[in-house]
């Protein structure tokens, strides 16, 4: 039997390779979506010198930290693997995202001091129901899912503890003025419980301005939690 599954196992391999959606490489690896040197090398890091802000952003109180794991890259490979994950279901590119950030912030001194003092919490930006009925998931859910494989023993809320109570538009072309009044009062916590006195850990797919992930954390402050840091796969 194992020698009949080796055969139809390298079959499947030749009529069904392991391809990366990013450089169209072969690989080995099942259950990923992107290849090991792409997650490793190919782009560009977002914060080489471990900062506390990998932005030009000023942080406002409570959000102690700012990291992104690469640098965007307009036009490029990783605008379109985030496109692949948000539009176009691909939604196992996102536990690939959310693990190399996973990983990444493990040599982040700054963020290593933070998880080991603090019981933390990780808080995907929620969508709206409108938009994740029309989507069928959150991508920015998929990326903690991914995180949380490397980070087993911190919880995710679910997705009726934090709701998007404003169905917003899009941001793209918006200015910062506009983007935050666009963003204003967009969220509710509804399980204060699980937030309370906890590091709060935003994981999101692009950071911009920070006007979603400011209003965000701007709830969880309100609603009792402790120190916010947010995390992404990109920064614009």
């Amino acid at each position: 039997m194992s020698k009949f599954l080796h055969i139809a196992n390298g079959f499947k391999r030749v009529v069904f390779p392991n391809v990366c959606v990013c450089c169209g490489r072969e690989h080995t690896e099942e259950q990923r979506q992107i290849c090991s040197f792409c997650l490793r090398d190919r782009f560009e890091d977002g914060n080489p010198e471990n900062k506390k802000v990998s932005s030009d952003s000023l942080l406002p109180e409570g959000i102690v930290v700012q990291h992104a794991l690469w640098q965007f890259d307009k036009g490029g490979d990783l605008q379109n693997l985030l496109h692949q994950l948000k539009y176009e279901r691909l939604t196992t590119v996102g536990c690939d995202l959310g693990r190399a950030l996973g990983r990444r912030v493990q040599s982040h001194p700054g963020i290593m001091d933070l998880f080991n003092n603090h019981e933390s919490v990780i808080v995907p930006v929620p969508l709206h129901y409108l938009k994740y009925r029309y989507r069928g998931f959150n991508q920015a859910f998929k990326l903690a899912q991914g995180f949380q494989e490397i980070w087993e023993e911190v919880p995710i809320c679910k997705i009726d503890d934090i709701i998007r109570i404003k169905n917003t538009r899009s941001q793209t072309g918006f200015s910062l003025e506009k983007r935050l009044k666009n963003m204003s009062k967009a969220f509710r916590v509804k399980n204060k419980g699980l937030i309370n006195n906890r590091l709060s850990v935003i994981i999101d797919d692009v950071f911009t301005t920070g006007a979603t992930t400011f209003e965000l954390a701007d709830s969880l402050k309100k609603a009792g939690a402790g120190p916010v840091i947010i995390l992404t796969v990109a920064q614009a």
